[in-house]
């Protein structure tokens, strides 16, 4: 079976399958920097406030059909670790068709409470109008984003993320061309402002997720259906039910986080334009900090759920404590990096002499540090989801984010103002890695499993 995690040195193996997806976390973070830079610079802070907000409440409900992405990409490694091509082949395309569908009905789901939702998390009046604009540009899009999503992830899972890299290159690069072109107007394309920035991604995910798949069939890959297997796209609900079963858990686990964005950003808004606009330079720094976390956490993942369907369970201790090691050393160098650079790379979202600028490097300096904790959970909620273990990681991060992090900083709020928000980011983030670590060591995830019923003739 092609692109096998199974053999070989873990260290290289985990560095050269994760360092594909790190690449392509950079460029969907670039393309959204080099987008809020833009908006920023160029519409102003009530712009950039506006999609600080309208990319929460976005990331709210992608949060929660990812679960099940997450699901299948696990599956998928398993059986591509047991050689199993043929139920590998079974779960693509149910869950094909069944995120498909999901990702329509959160389009429509979106357009429809994007305001509400808007409003819920006060927004500033000025900046609600432009928020809604972008934002139902950004929902008609929805289903190009959530299905290019799924295929990268199910490309992982498989064990190839050197494929999502490249054409995750040509959707940046798409975005980034276009995004100017449709803000200011060009010829007879007319000035759409912070719509015309949303308009430049939808095109961006429409034109590359057609260029991957249209890919894909010309190089045969091991996951394309062919005519003959085309009725694997009808619904098997017994990989239904594993999908659900087991992506539920996966998709609180986005919306608790998704949720705890909405909720700290509406502590921040009380502070005003300037707080939130810092807030929303803050997040595009925060991404690139997490970037590492993120990549380790997804080859881990990946990594580890071939193994387990191999039975090579000797190798999985091994991709943990590797996993870790990687995410402390690549978290910590890149927020050491930020800090040393703070006010530069600030200056690259906020006017020169913006009250928000010295509003935002306050900020880092007291939230930076806290992404190598939540490093070291990403990378061990990595090994043990591989395995079936969804639960666990979810009632951790609930408690962290739900039951700490927001109640701290509202009670201190009074107190010592927007301080309380950023200093309930390290507190939380340690706490999180703290019992990570315990259930790790102590939990019962090595005797979870993921399985799906006999295909039904």
């Amino acid at each position: 079976m092609q692109h096998s995690l199974t053999e070989g040195s873990i260290p290289v193996g985990l560095f050269r399958f994760a360092l594909p997806i790190l690449y392509a976390n950079v460029l969907q973070s670039l393309n959204g920097s080099v987008n809020s830079i833009w908006v920023g610079r160029f519409l102003g802070e009530a712009a950039l406030t506006a999609t600080s907000n309208a990319n929460t409440v976005m990331f709210l409900l992608i949060g929660a059909a990812f679960g099940v992405a997450l699901a299948a990409t696990i599956l998928i490694g398993q059986f591509i670790g047991a050689d199993n091509l043929h139920e590998t082949k079974r779960v693509v395309g149910t869950s094909a068709t069944f995120f498909a569908g999901i990702s329509v009905g959160m389009a429509i789901a979106g357009l429809i409470l994007c305001r509400p939702l808007l409003i819920a998390m006060s927004t500033p009046a000025d900046s609600l109008p432009l928020a809604v604009a972008y934002m139902r540009v950004i929902f008609l899009a929805l289903p190009f984003l959530y299905m290019y999503a799924f295929v990268m992830a199910v490309l992982r899972g498989a064990g190839d993320s050197k494929t999502p890299f490249y054409f995750m290159l040509m959707s940046v690069g798409i975005d980034i061309a276009l995004n100017p072109v449709f803000i200011f107007g060009l010829g007879p394309i007319p000035r759409l402002g912070i719509a015309g920035s949303a308009l430049a991604t939808f095109i961006a995910q429409a034109v590359s997720l057609t260029a991957l798949i249209r890919h894909l069939y010309r190089r045969h890959h091991i996951l394309c259906l062919y005519r003959q297997e085309l009725r694997l796209l009808k619904l098997d609900w017994g990989v239904v039910a594993t999908l659900v079963r087991k992506g539920i858990p996966m998709s609180a686990q986005m919306l608790v986080l998704s949720l705890s964005g909405v909720l700290m950003i509406t502590l921040v808004n009380r502070f005003g334009v300037d707080t939130t606009a810092a807030f929303g330079a803050g997040l595009q720094i925060w991404n690139y900090i997490q970037m590492p976390a993120f990549a380790v956490g997804m080859g881990v993942s990946a990594m580890t759920a071939q193994n387990v369907g191999a039975g090579k369970w000797q190798r999985v201790t091994h991709i943990a404590r590797v996993g870790v090691l990687y995410s402390v050393v690549l978290t910590g160098s890149i927020a050491l990096a930020i800090e040393l650079l703070n006010t530069r790379v600030f200056g690259l979202f906020l006017p020169a002499g913006s009250n928000a600028l010295s509003i935002a490097v306050h900020m880092s300096r007291i939230v930076t540090g806290s992404f190598i904790f939540f490093g070291i959970s990403v990378a061990l909620f990595g090994v043990v989801r591989a395995t079936g273990a969804v639960v666990a990681p979810l009632i951790i991060l609930a408690i962290s984010l739900l039951a700490v992090r927001f109640p701290l900083a509202q009670a201190f709020l009074d107190r010592h103002q927007v301080d309380a928000v950023w200093w309930s980011f390290p507190i939380s983030s340690a706490l999180s890695s703290v019992l990570a670590l315990l259930y790790y060591k102590y939990g019962g995830w090595r005797s979870a499993h993921m399985t799906i019923p006999a295909e039904t003739s």
